[in-house]
């Protein structure tokens, strides 16, 4: 699959003909809201992890040095915190363009952290690891390093995991690989390296 999806995701009719759809964020878009929406609601995905297994070669990084972002993959056990948008449908040409590096719209159930009961249908993100941009599995420690010398046209690779841990503690929830990450990073930071 092309790093550039733009078009693939202009295809997803699922949702056609709705007035709104809810869009769940699992990274910068927690903290990083650059679009219109009508609710914003702390939420869940069950069934999915956060992973920094994500090339960014548009953002955090460039296509010769790639950053790292996260994705989510499946793992049956894991419930994924994050933060779901109600938006217009119009608002997809911007998320789609956001998203372009490799992610997809899927279908997914959320439940909101508010109502314990309530749920909705909406819209991930997602970065398979059939994508171009698809950088793999490392070691939490490897992460921190390849992050610690990154940077894009949005900023240091650095900015998007700090600003991403402190979101996940302003929601008060933690996640263990994101955390690790950061851990790592201090240190490299407080050792010069």
């Amino acid at each position: 699959m092309p790093a550039n999806t733009i078009e693939i995701n202009r295809q997803m009719d699922k949702f056609a003909g709705h007035h709104s759809v809810w869009v769940f964020g699992y990274g910068s878009l927690i903290y990083k809201a650059d679009f219109p929406y009508l609710q914003r609601r702390p939420a869940n995905i069950a069934g999915w992890s956060r992973r920094f297994w994500q090339g960014s070669h548009d953002h955090r990084g460039t296509p010769a040095a790639p950053g790292r972002v996260v994705t989510i993959i499946p793992d049956p056990n894991a419930v994924c915190h994050g933060m779901a948008y109600l938006i217009t449908p119009a608002v997809f040409e911007h998320l789609d363009y956001r998203e372009k590096n490799g992610y997809l719209r899927v279908a997914v159930n959320m439940a909101f952290d508010d109502l314990a009961a309530e749920t909705a249908e909406g819209v991930v993100y997602v970065a398979r690891e059939d994508n171009e941009a698809f950088l793999g599995e490392a070691s939490e420690e490897e992460i921190a390093r390849h992050i610690a010398r990154s940077a894009g046209p949005s900023g240091p690779n650095s900015d998007y995991l700090t600003h991403l841990a402190i979101a996940l503690r302003e929601l008060g929830k933690h996640d263990d690989h994101v955390f690790a990450i950061e851990q790592y990073l201090l240190e490299l930071i407080a050792s010069g390296k």
